[in-house]
């Protein structure tokens, strides 16, 4: 056959161009035109869900002839963040990670800036709240897009039998499935405690980990919040050593006594498993506690009600803890990757998710809230409707409004819990612990 020979300078002038034009092209579908990708995600908590995360995956990598590879990767152990860790020092790793809360900016220069993505969800979606910008954004850009799998908030889940006979009202009552909470003002953190009080005296503390993993953290970090103590503000100046501070901690001296005595020892599946085999009143935790006892424990799910976190002087505070879809910038298919991130960002995808999660996903962006699956869901019917976010809950997180790079710390440190610890199990005074805290924080501003 004959051949065509090319000149140094139009195989030159081709290459450039043809390199050009594939920068420039935005990612099409095409007989495996994309090549290979890969997508690591949380091993999630309730049974099932990673089967609809693995199917709508699947679904976009079969239309678009994409050879995906998908792992789910368990928080236990802390191997998410471990493999998150690894793959950003190594360079190399999946093209796609699944990150919660501190993660995306600790691996912030690894990053592919989403902007262009999240900027399209708004406009369709609402605007995300302020946590999940907060810790989504560095130097002014998103570095993720706000996922629903694994986002989740982490509100009260009480006994309606056990609240009814010994704290003498119902969940139910005063927060309606379908409707706005009834009488809501007196459900603060001195109700809370005089509930924990009642219930520790017939037999079923109220189940509240006070460790150093997330649960701890989190739960302990609202109540915090709520009083207004912080342990930085905004400016980086350390603001530990406050009347707030102290009359949370004199509010802590009263509850733990209540408490499973080894709740310091828990972790993050301590509460859930407390609750599941009937021995409490209330955890506070996403719905994967009522998901396993709907399967193994019908008789104890059948009796839970998720509703609001208590008020506190400075408001309603809950935990929410976002996760995202972030691409590493060494990957080498990022058009690819970032095509997944919207697919898996629809609506129609998102709602798939909160379905097989059973209402534990909570999507990030304000117009993805009226999923019929937290009014629907039982047993008891309506039992997840006030999971999400709702009326005059703040969301917010442990360490917040510090900077993110010192909140990480705080968090991460358990730094609230061990503050409560030294004052509850250490015999140490109110003053001494907060001098303790008031160094830490010095350390963690020097490093």
């Amino acid at each position: 056959m004959p051949t065509a020979r090319l000149s140094r300078r139009s195989f030159l002038a081709r290459t450039a161009l043809a390199s050009s034009a594939a920068v420039a092209a935005p990612f099409v579908r095409g007989a495996h035109a994309a090549g290979k990708l890969s997508l690591g995600y949380w091993d999630h908590w309730v049974p099932g869900a990673n089967n609809a995360m693995a199917k709508l995956c699947r679904e976009w990598a079969d239309k678009e002839k994409v050879d995906l590879t998908l792992d789910h990767i368990t928080s236990q152990g802390e191997k998410l963040r471990l493999t998150i860790v690894a793959e950003g020092q190594a360079k190399t790793g999946h093209d796609i990670l699944s990150m919660a809360t501190w993660y995306p900016g600790d691996q912030a220069e690894n990053l592919v800036p989403m902007d262009d993505i999240v900027k399209d969800l708004i406009a369709e979606q609402g605007q995300p709240s302020k946590v999940v910008e907060y810790l989504g954004k560095s130097k002014g850009h998103w570095i993720g897009v706000p996922a629903t799998a694994g986002s989740q908030s982490k509100p009260p889940c009480a006994r309606i039998d056990l609240f009814k006979q010994h704290v003498g009202w119902d969940p139910r009552e005063m927060y309606p499935a379908g409707a706005d909470p009834k009488g809501d003002d007196k459900w603060t953190w001195d109700e809370f405690l005089r509930a924990a009080q009642a219930c520790h005296k017939a037999g079923y503390p109220f189940g509240m980990p006070m460790g150093t993993t997330a649960d701890s953290v989190d739960w302990v970090g609202a109540v915090f919040n709520s009083y207004g103590a912080q342990m930085v503000d905004e400016e980086g100046k350390i603001t530990v050593n406050s009347d707030a501070t102290k009359q949370v901690l004199e509010w802590f001296k009263k509850l733990v006594p209540v408490l499973p005595p080894d709740v310091f020892a828990w972790d993050d599946a301590g509460n859930n498993k407390w609750l599941v085999a009937g021995k409490g009143a209330l955890i506070m935790n996403p719905p994967s506690a009522w998901a396993v006892a709907k399967r193994d424990a019908p008789q104890v799910a059948e009796q839970l009600w998720t509703f609001a976190n208590p008020k506190g002087p400075k408001g309603r505070y809950t935990t929410f803890l976002p996760f995202y879809y972030c691409t590493w910038n060494f990957s080498k298919n990022q058009a690819a990757a970032k095509s997944l991130i919207r697919h898996l960002s629809r609506r129609e995808s998102v709602e798939q998710l909160v379905v097989a999660s059973s209402g534990y996903d909570i999507p990030p962006f304000a117009k993805q809230h009226d999923f019929k699956t937290w009014l629907e869901e039982g047993p008891p019917k309506g039992t997840l409707y006030h999971y999400p976010p709702r009326g005059d809950q703040i969301t917010s997180v442990a360490g917040a409004p510090a900077s993110p790079s010192i909140a990480n710390q705080i968090y991460t440190q358990g730094l609230m819990t061990k503050l409560v610890g030294r004052c509850t199990q250490g015999g140490e005074t109110i003053d001494k612990a907060i001098t303790w805290a008031t160094r830490e924080l010095e350390g963690f501003m020097r490093t």
